[in-house]
This record gives C-alpha cells, sequence and structure tokens, in this order.
C-alpha cells in the first residue's frame, strides 16, 4: 500500500457494473454480492483506472492525512 493513500468505495453508491474491476491491472476489486469489493488490498498500486472509470463515483483513492504534521499547525 503507498504511504498516504487509500482506496475508498462507497457501497450505497454502486451499482454493481463490474467497469472497475475490469480495469484493475492488479485484480485488486472484485465483485461481491453485487457490489464492489476489495479482495486483494496490499496489491493496489494507486492507478486511478478504477476511480476514472466508474460511471457512479463510488469508487476514488484518497490521500490519507498526516497526523503528525496536523499536529504542528496553529489554527486560529
Amino acid at each position: 500500500m503507498a504511504a498516504g493513500k487509500q482506496l475508498v468505495i462507497n457501497r450505497d453508491w454502486c451499482k454493481g457494473c463490474g467497469i472497475c474491476a475490469a480495469f484493475c491491472p492488479k485484480q485488486v476489486l472484485e465483485l461481491v454480492d453485487e457490489k464492489v469489493q476489495k479482495v486483494h488490498e496490499d496489491q493496489c498500486i494507486f492507478c486511478g483506472q478504477c476511480e476514472m472509470r466508474c460511471p457512479d463515483y463510488a469508487i476514488y483513492i484518497e490521500e490519507a492525512e498526516n497526523e503528525e504534521i496536523n499536529q504542528w499547525v496553529k489554527s486560529y
């Protein structure tokens, strides 16, 4: 898994079309009970193919916040 990134799936928005799984070069995704699911999350290279191809915006790559940096930022 790439540092600072995570693959997020909104199962409520997923209609189970399977496009994201078909375009995943590492076979990270699979349809389970008519919804996409991460089955080999450790193999994800965060290429963005799933995010780019999903017609319902149900899957995306998110930058994880770095808590160590945030603790030193002063808020006003």
